[in-house]
């Protein structure tokens, strides 16, 4: 059999994943902590690693490590700045490294309350969400991208699901009046060409929360995906920065118990959660002139 084509080397990235790094600021008394899982990929010209097993241009995924802890030691700040710190060191110290792929997870702390006051130095795990942020960098081209998961909310309340297509297979009762409840993942790509020196990206990240909390708290919801959007508009309504904001967001089904075996009624009040299966809802929200930027969404696995 005579082969056609040749065998090339395609697309490549290499680095150190979820680096662990906790950094404890102890300038003063009272402490600061900041809890971050990093990644690090670069990419640029490693063809002789693969095809010669030429190491020259490999910047070892242990120096990568290191250099995360070692810029952690200047302060963290917000995940998404240290990002940027990592990208641009990398591409600038290496002439062979034009791009890569870093992405970090936070994961907040609240300080523990002794004797009517905050602790200066005790804290405890933040269970609302993670933060999460990913950095694509392309030659002189940054995508920057914040996000957050795992923000479980619940209105028991002001929900409906009617009008749907019925078949044979349809066994749903409509309802206008159900528990909506869902874990928020959402990821916001900020303009392509920002200027992200001028952002303060821990009051923003702030800002886009709670702009999603009150989004799913407001109007009457006719079904999730009709939240989703109103959530995602109310962002890019305050946020002129923010380009597109993706959402990945499950229907946590609460269904009502049948208590009259027991003699009793049940006026929606008593429900079974139901972890599986489930409906997965997911969008993006994003304006109608935006730029499309598909590079910066490679690498992300599921919707968002």
């Amino acid at each position: 059999m005579t082969m056609s084509s040749k065998i090339i080397l395609g697309e490549n990235q290499y680095g150190k994943a979820e680096v662990r790094v906790v950094k404890i600021t102890r300038d003063t008394n009272r402490h600061e902590i900041e809890d971050l899982n990093v990644t690090s990929q670069l990419r640029g010209d490693f063809a002789a690693a693969h095809l010669e097993g030429d190491n020259a241009h490999v910047v070892a995924t242990d120096t990568q490590k290191n250099t995360i802890y070692a810029f952690a030691r200047d302060g963290i700040g917000s995940p998404e700045a240290f990002l940027l710190r990592l990208g641009e060191h990398f591409t600038s110290s290496f002439d062979w490294v034009t791009g890569g792929r870093w992405e970090a997870e936070s994961y907040a702390w609240n300080r523990i309350q002794a004797h009517g006051s905050e602790h200066d130095h005790s804290f405890v795990r933040n269970g609302q969400e993670v933060r999460t942020a990913v950095l694509v960098r392309d030659g002189a081209t940054s995508h920057l991208i914040s996000g957050l998961k795992d923000l479980t909310v619940l209105k028991s309340t002001q929900s409906g699901f009617v009008g749907y297509p019925r078949d044979r297979y349809t066994t749903l009762p409509e309802t206008t009046d159900r528990i909506l409840a869902t874990d928020v993942s959402a990821r916001w790509r900020f303009k392509t060409g920002t200027d992200f020196s001028t952002l303060d990206f821990n009051k923003s990240y702030d800002d886009v929360k709670g702009l999603l909390l009150e989004g799913f708290t407001e109007k009457y919801s006719h079904a999730l995906q009709q939240t989703l959007f109103d959530m995602g508009t109310k962002v890019l309504e305050a946020h002129s920065e923010i380009d597109e904001i993706k959402f990945s967001m499950p229907n946590k089904h609460h269904f009502l118990v049948d208590l009259s075996p027991f003699g009793l009624d049940n006026p929606n009040e008593v429900f079974y959660a139901a972890d599986r299966p489930y409906g997965l809802i997911e969008a993006t929200v994003q304006r109608d002139d935006a730029a499309a930027a598909p590079a910066a969404w490679s690498g992300i696995a599921g919707f968002c």
